[in-house]
């Protein structure tokens, strides 16, 4: 199951080592009015604060949640399904197509909620060893290719998913961010998802 895994992958990062094509996004727009519309937008822009704006994230990021989707490494019923018949080269176009998309800043829910939020990950807290979150997805909430855009985030989805990796429900990229999540508290993880979701 990993090689399959790690196969799946690597072919989707040599899709996505190139840059995709008008027909791939074309291919890509299709999948998008046909399935992934309904909870993540035509542009990635979620429906419901459960799901994961889409727009303006990694594209490499994308693909391989979808291939780990695929494969049961994360697990999810509603996207494993979706994720079935997709190849590696439609799932790095998903990714291109909505890493195109702008990305705005939500509103804060609470001023101070966001003040300390940004404390936390500027600086961790060195009482509790919770690092800061901008040392791995740097001081704008950017992140890489390997790990996912923070900035601009439903603050509701980004606190379901500390507290998943945190009990350990999130199955996959979870060896990292569990000794992280895992030493939050509830009100550390309101407030960082509250500012990262403020983040342009």
């Amino acid at each position: 199951m990993r090689h399959t895994a790690t196969l799946a992958f690597g072919l989707i990062a040599l899709a996505l080592s190139s840059t995709a094509s008008a027909a791939d996004l074309k291919r890509a727009q299709e999948i998008v009015a046909g399935r992934c519309f309904m909870c993540h937008g035509m542009e990635g822009e979620s429906s419901s604060a459960l799901y994961p704006r889409l727009a303006g994230q990694h594209a490499n990021y994308i693909a391989r949640q979808l291939a780990d989707f695929k494969s049961g490494r994360r697990k999810s019923e509603t996207m494993a399904s979706m994720a079935a018949d997709l190849t590696p080269e439609e799932m790095a176009g998903l990714g291109a197509f909505f890493e195109k998309q702008p990305s705005k800043p939500h509103a804060p829910r609470e001023a101070d909620l966001a003040a300390f939020g940004r404390y936390i990950f500027t600086k961790g807290n060195t009482y509790s060893g919770v690092p800061a979150c901008a040392t791995c997805h740097g001081p704008k909430g950017y992140g890489t290719d390997q790990l996912p855009r923070l900035a601009g985030q439903q603050a509701r989805y980004t606190e379901i998913q500390l507290k998943q990796f945190g009990q350990r429900e999130r199955t996959n990229d979870n060896a990292v961010m569990h000794s992280v999540a895992s030493k939050l508290t509830e009100l550390e993880i309101k407030a960082v998802a509250d500012f990262v979701s403020s983040l342009d």
